[in-house]
């Protein structure tokens, strides 16, 4: 080493950011996340004529060809553009919606990389739960949305009658579809706003045991005004789920009360003062009482 040089003294975890290095960090977190997208949307850009317009096109398509104006099956099933930068544009949002879905783990760890310094350990834990169990099932919702598309476009559609025939834009319908996607996806998350109530002990068991049937019953009034479609089966697939995933969130909440009790009990014990008596019961029981009630 230089005579000159100086060593770096050895840095400070206890150490706080100032607020100018607080925003340098967002920035270049900000940046980060852009660039992932960026590259993304360039990727799935060059996917859209790969099998990316086949896939969104994909339930317009399903729908039988004598009720679709354009007509065409498979490959040669096509949207209706009506401006002359509509195809650019339309493939441009395509790509960036996808671009986003696909990058989502790399923004989605800038983000919780912002964010962790200022974490204990286990609020690191329930967050990285948490971030882990939303994207699940806000997947799981945008999966069930685009198998629905089929049945609700198809029945839609036929609504007009025999003699007409649909020509729908590409705008028209990646913003149905978008609006579809979003509302399966968003309200799957409900359910897992009761579990987060529960946990700082808001939303008690006792609470949602009581309230469960009305729970249920604002569920399908819920997936009824939220479908876009409109239609009684992406009704039911919409709400049989979240039904199913409330009466989980419901259970889950039964199991941390019951820990929360246990663990206040057992906590009780640490205020008895040296010279009080324990809480214990000291009563003796019967010799000829059953083992099992003793």
């Amino acid at each position: 080493m230089a005579a000159g040089r100086k060593r770096r003294p050895p840095r400070d975890a206890a150490a706080t950011m100032s607020l100018i290095a607080h925003l340098r960090e967002l920035r270049n977190r900000i940046a980060l996340a852009l660039l992932f997208i960026a590259i993304a949307t360039a990727i799935c850009f060059w996917w859209y004529d790969h099998g990316l317009g086949a896939f969104i096109r994909a339930p317009y398509c399903a729908v039988p060809s004598d009720q679709r104006a354009l007509g065409g099956s498979g490959s040669d099933c096509a949207l209706l553009i009506t401006d002359v930068f509509g195809g650019a544009l339309i493939r441009l949002k395509i790509a960036f919606i996808a671009g986003i879905v696909l990058s989502a783990p790399f923004w989605l760890f800038q983000i919780w990389r912002f964010i962790t310094p200022g974490l204990k350990q286990n609020e690191k834990r329930y967050g990285l739960t948490f971030v882990a169990a939303s994207s699940a099932l806000f997947a799981l919702g945008a999966v069930l949305a685009y198998y629905s598309l089929k049945a609700g476009l198809t029945l839609l559609i036929g609504l007009a009658g025999n003699n007409v025939a649909v020509a729908l834009t590409a705008q028209d319908y990646l913003g149905f579809v978008v609006s579809v996607l979003l509302a399966f996806g968003v309200s799957f998350e409900v359910p897992l706003l009761a579990v987060a109530l529960n946990l700082v002990g808001v939303l008690t068991y006792a609470v949602l045991k009581k309230s469960r049937r009305w729970i249920f019953f604002l569920t399908i009034v819920f997936a009824a005004f939220i479908t876009p479609t409109q239609d009684p089966f992406t009704m039911l697939l919409m709400a049989l789920p979240m039904c199913l995933l409330f009466e989980a969130a419901i259970q889950i909440a039964r199991v941390v009360d019951k820990r929360r009790a246990r663990r206040a009990d057992v906590e009780s014990f640490h205020d008895v003062g040296d010279d009080e008596a324990s809480p214990l019961d000291a009563t003796p029981s019967s010799l000829d009482e059953p083992v099992g009630q003793r």
